[in-house]
Order: C-alpha cells, then structure tokens, then sequence
C-alpha cells in the first residue's frame, strides 16, 4: 500500500439489493422478522415498505474495503449508527452505494470512513472501520 493521505478514496462501489437477498439474508442470520420480505407486515407496523437488514447494510458497507486491504484480518474495529433504513421495493429493489475515504492516520492504522447512501439518503451514519498498518 502507498502513502495515504486523509481524504484519499480508497474503494468505492454499489450493492444492488432485491427481496430475494433479503430472503436468503434472513435464513444465513437467522432473523426471520417479516419486516425484511413482507408489505402487508411492515405497512401494519408503519414502515414505508420492507426493510433491508441494519447488520446486513453494515456487513455490505465494511465489505467494500476488504479487496483494498488485502486481508480483512487487519480490521480492528467498526461501528456505525443505523441514521435511515433501506427500504427494497419489490420489483426495482434497492441500490446501496459505498465510498471509503481515509479519514486519519496514524502510528497504529488507518481509519477508513463509510459513506452509505441509498436513494440519496446516508443510511448509516459514524461509520467507520479502524485497520492495522500493513506489515
């Protein structure tokens, strides 16, 4: 890896999401909540439509930086704050986009912030991802 210097965009890319993700999102985590795939169960509870996973949008967002890292060993820490749900409509689905930008470095590693957006909304918000130097 070259110098890098804060403000640098490291990796970027856009995710399309569909029910179908959803579906088999839910069975690989277990979270069987009929928000994720059902109209008629988030319109009951006053959602504006089926919701795509807060933890599989996160897992989305940090995956975007692995092929730059080389080795997502050298993930030391991440978190975010859950700002605007994605929400998959059921025919057009959902895109959500990712930018990773340096945002400090240091003696002991990199942060790398997220930029989260779907329909020109930040969904998540602090995110951020603190690595190990490389070696």
């Amino acid at each position: 890896m070259t110098a890098l210097e804060v403000g640098a965009v490291v990796a970027e890319r856009t995710v399309h999401l569909t029910r179908e993700s959803l579906v088999r999102y839910a069975g690989a985590s277990g979270d069987l909540n009929p928000i994720h795939y059902r109209d008629d169960v988030a319109a009951r509870v006053g959602l504006p439509g089926v919701l795509a996973h807060g933890m599989l949008t996160m897992g989305l967002a940090v995956e975007t930086i692995v092929s730059w890292l080389g080795d997502a060993g050298r993930i030391v820490e991440y978190g975010v704050r859950f700002t605007r749900p994605v929400v998959v409509d059921a025919e057009a689905g959902a895109d959500v986009s990712v930018v990773a930008t340096v945002g400090a470095v240091d003696d002991d590693g990199i942060r790398v912030d997220l930029t989260v957006r779907h329909a020109d909304t930040t969904v998540l918000g602090k995110a951020q991802v603190r690595v190990r130097a490389a070696a």
